[in-house]
């Protein structure tokens, strides 16, 4: 199933997050395992595992004062109830753990860039606005705890992105999770390119 990916209308994120109670029902939108692919459903299934192995390889190369200094920003455990993420603009940066591939850096850090979440489809998008990997996609109910995010990553210069689905290389599957008051996370164990882990911080442009 493809993912049409469209921006609406942004509205100003409140100072609370709503109660997970206010999220639309799974089967009023369509959940996640009827649209994600069987790649897609074993990286999410996989998520802890594969944090571990990020950790571990960062760890082994020497960058576990940067990875302690993060604190609950990559702590597999540190998710909060009510994931809600709401419509509005952010600012994001991605951190990148573990390397694929021997001579790599285990660890990047970039610093901060433009996020859009909006609502879409009864759902919510996710757009990453600036920088040379943008990944775009929906952000599905799931639990009290996380949502999950079906995406594409749009590279470089692109000005549209593929349709989920048409390029395993291009996919992305991740957890959407709350770390704090106004702080969110996106989880995306197992990316195509480079990393082992990449965790995408959200806080509130305002």
């Amino acid at each position: 199933m493809a993912l049409g990916i469209g921006l609406s209308a942004c509205r100003t994120v409140p100072s609370v997050p709503p109660s997970a109670a206010d999220a639309p029902p799974p089967e009023a939108t369509g959940g996640w395992r009827a649209t994600a692919t069987d790649a897609d459903k074993q990286r999410i299934r996989g998520w802890y595992k594969n944090w571990q192995a990020a950790l571990a390889d960062a760890r082994a190369k020497g960058f576990g004062a940067d990875i302690d200094r993060e604190g609950v920003l990559l702590q597999p455990t540190a998710a909060l109830p009510n994931p809600h993420l709401p419509a509005g603009e952010y600012r994001c940066r991605t951190i990148k753990v573990g390397a694929q591939g021997r001579g790599a850096l285990g660890y990047i850090a970039y610093g901060w860039f433009r996020c859009r979440v909006a609502d879409e489809q009864g759902l919510s998008s996710l757009t990453k606005l600036s920088g040379s990997q943008r990944p775009v996609g929906l952000i599905f109910p799931d639990n009290l705890k996380r949502q999950v995010f079906l995406g594409t990553l749009e590279l470089g210069d692109e000005e549209m992105a593929l349709n989920y689905g048409s390029d395993r290389m291009r996919d992305m599957a991740g957890l959407v999770e709350r770390i704090g008051d106004n702080r969110w996370r996106l989880v995306l164990p197992a990316p195509a390119y480079e990393s082992l882990l990449d965790v995408i911080e959200l806080v509130p442009a305002g």
